[in-house]
C-alpha cells in the first residue's frame, strides 16, 4: 500500500507538470489519459498503482481544476512527500469483496495487495443488505501517523427528514468555554492529551531539536530523527482524533435537540494573524497573541460549524450565521454596548445605569447571537451534502 500511495502521488505530480508545460489548445482528458498509460508502461514502479486508481488520480486532478475555475479553491499544486497524506482511491466497489468476520473486524480485498483486515466501526450495506440502491461504491485508503485507514463510499436511500420542531438556540464559540448556548448550557472538554503524553511530547521535541542541531545543511535526516518525528506525529494525531470525536458527539447532540441553530460568521483566518508587525512598526504583546492564535486553532471553530451544517440538515433543522462584531460587548438585556462591560473572560457587567445586568460573558454573547437572528440579520450557509429537506420525498444521499 505504501508503494501504491507513492505511485499515486508521483502520478499526480507528473500529470501536473505535463499539464502545465503543454499548450492550452492541446490539453484534454483524452491526451492526459494517454500520457498516464504511456508513463505506466515506461516507468516500471508506477505499475504498482492499479489502473483504476490511476484513472481516479486523473479525475481528481480534473476536478481540482474545475474547483479552481469556479472559484471554490486555488490552483492544483505539487504534492510534496513530507506534507501530503499518503492515499489511494479504489473507485470500483465491486473490487472490494467486503466480508464481516465478526462484530469487530471485517475483511476487504485491496487490488494488487490482497485481503486485509479492518476494524468494523460502522454498518455497511454488504451481503444480503446490499442492492442497487444501497451499496458500497468505492473506498479510499489513507495513511496518517497512526497507520493505514479505509473509508468506504456508500450510496443509500434516505427518507428526507421532516421539519425539526425543536427550540431555537444561539451558540458562542470560545477558548475557555468551547461552546456556550443561549439557554445556559455549555459544552466543555478536558485536555486532549494526558499529562503523561504531554510530558512525553515535550521530551521528544527536545530530543528532536538536539538531534537536528547536529545535522549539517542539506544532509539527509537520520533514521533516529525520523523515528522521533514519527512518535511526535503519533501523539499529535491521537490528540486530534479525540478532538474530532468530541466535536462529532457534541454537534450530533445539538442537531438532535434544536431545530434552529445560530452561530457567528467568524473570519478565523483574520483572527489568527500574527502580531509581529514590521521592522518599522513592530507589534506589541506578540507572545500573548501567539498563544491565543494557537488556542483558537486548536479549537477548530470552522470544523465545528461545518459539522453542525450537515448534521442539522440531516435531522430536519437549519443553521444560520449572523454578523459577529459586538456580540461579546453588547448587553443581551438592554442592548447597550459600553466599553469595559466585559470585565473578565467569564464575567459581564452592563455599564448602563438603567440596567446593570450581570452574568456569564459567554452566555450573554450567545443570547446576542440568537437576538440578531430574530431581528432578521442572518444568512443561511450552503446546505449539507447528505440530505436536502423536501417533505415527503426520497432521494439518494452519498456519504463517506
Amino acid at each position: 500500500m505504501d508503494d501504491q500511495a507513492h505511485a499515486a502521488r508521483t502520478t499526480w505530480n507528473l500529470l501536473h507538470d505535463w499539464w502545465s508545460m503543454l499548450p492550452r489548445d492541446k490539453r484534454s482528458l483524452a491526451a492526459a489519459d494517454a500520457a498516464i498509460r504511456q508513463a505506466r508502461k515506461e516507468i516500471e514502479w508506477l505499475a504498482a498503482l492499479p489502473a483504476q486508481a490511476a484513472q481516479a488520480v486523473l479525475k481528481a486532478y480534473a476536478q481540482a481544476w474545475r474547483n479552481c475555475w469556479d472559484g471554490r479553491a486555488g490552483e492544483p499544486v505539487f504534492k510534496a512527500r513530507v506534507r501530503e497524506l499518503m492515499s489511494v482511491d479504489i473507485p470500483q466497489g465491486r473490487d472490494l469483496h467486503i466480508v464481516r468476520v465478526h462484530r469487530r473486524w471485517g475483511m476487504v480485498r485491496i487490488p494488487l495487495v490482497g485481503r486485509v483486515r479492518f476494524r468494523w466501526t460502522k454498518g455497511l450495506p454488504v451481503g444480503k443488505h446490499a442492492n442497487q440502491e444501497n451499496r458500497v461504491t468505492g473506498a479510499r485508503l489513507v495513511r496518517d501517523a497512526l497507520g493505514w485507514h479505509i473509508a468506504f463510499r456508500v450510496q443509500t436511500l434516505e427518507l428526507e427528514p421532516e421539519e425539526h420542531m425543536g427550540p431555537e438556540v444561539g451558540i458562542d464559540v470560545g477558548v475557555a468555554v468551547p461552546l456556550a448556548l443561549s439557554d445556559g448550557s455549555v459544552y466543555t472538554h478536558d485536555e486532549w492529551s494526558t499529562k503523561k503524553e504531554q510530558a512525553t511530547l515535550i521530551r521528544l521535541e527536545r530530543r528532536a531539536a538536539r538531534r537536528k542541531s547536529f545535522r549539517k545543511p542539506r544532509e539527509r535526516t537520520s533514521r533516529r530523527l525520523r523515528r522521533t518525528y514519527d512518535r511526535i506525529q503519533g501523539l499529535r494525531a491521537r490528540a486530534k482524533r479525540r478532538h474530532l470525536d468530541w466535536q462529532h458527539q457534541t454537534t450530533l447532540a445539538i442537531a438532535r435537540t434544536y431545530g434552529t441553530v445560530v452561530v457567528e460568521a467568524l473570519q478565523v483566518t483574520s483572527m489568527v494573524k500574527s502580531a509581529k508587525g514590521t521592522v518599522d512598526s513592530p507589534g506589541r504583546n506578540v507572545a500573548q497573541k501567539s498563544g491565543l492564535n494557537r488556542s483558537i486553532a486548536q479549537e477548530a471553530w470552522g470544523r465545528t460549524v461545518k459539522l453542525l451544517t450537515y448534521k442539522t440538515t440531516r435531522y430536519g433543522g437549519v443553521l444560520y450565521k449572523v454578523p459577529a462584531p459586538g456580540t461579546s460587548q453588547r448587553c443581551s438585556t438592554c442592548g447597550h454596548t459600553t466599553p469595559g462591560s466585559r470585565e473578565s473572560q467569564a464575567a459581564f457587567v452592563c455599564k448602563n445605569p438603567d440596567c446593570g445586568w450581570t452574568g456569564n460573558a459567554d452566555h450573554n454573547a450567545s443570547r446576542n447571537v440568537l437576538h440578531l437572528y430574530r431581528m432578521g440579520l442572518a444568512a443561511i450557509p450552503a446546505a449539507g451534502r447528505a440530505v436536502v429537506r423536501r417533505a415527503g420525498r426520497v432521494k439518494p444521499a452519498t456519504a463517506r
